[in-house]
């Protein structure tokens, strides 16, 4: 049995996928610099800027903290680059670090950071989407 439409059927889709594949904005390699005059300074937005990834450079005074948050369904890195601090989990003993120094917070977990030093803390938040399995 013979299908003539099925090559422009075929076609079509291909076309449909490619239209909307277009749509999709061209995500590029981006150089950041890491300036902040304190608190909390976007550097990655999440989407549409990137596939879901978000980061920011953080500069706390001693003795401020960013405040307890969680970031959800989302894993976080932070990367001290100068100072030292803690980071506070909710229900565990505080975790003191100091630079240089990687922090891991998973996802959904309570948390806050802390400068317990006599120097400015400065980091950068890496905040990602987990992996649905």
């Amino acid at each position: 049995m013979r299908m003539p439409h099925l090559g422009a059927g075929i076609a079509a889709l291909l076309w449909i996928a490619t239209a909307v594949d277009s749509q999709q904005p061209a995500r590029e390699a981006l150089s950041l610099a890491l300036e902040c005059q304190g608190g909390d300074c976007t550097l990655l937005k999440g989407a549409p800027q990137t596939a879901g990834m978000r980061s920011g450079f953080v500069r706390l005074k001693p003795g401020e903290s960013v405040g307890w948050h969680t970031t959800g369904h989302h894993e976080e890195c932070l990367v001290i680059l100068h100072g030292g601090g803690e980071a506070m989990i909710e229900g565990q003993p505080n975790r003191p670090f100091a630079a240089p120094r990687a922090v891991y917070i998973p996802p959904e977990t309570k948390h806050n950071v802390k400068n317990t030093g006599a120097t400015p803390l400065e980091y950068v938040y890496v905040v990602a989407p987990v992996a649905e399995r």
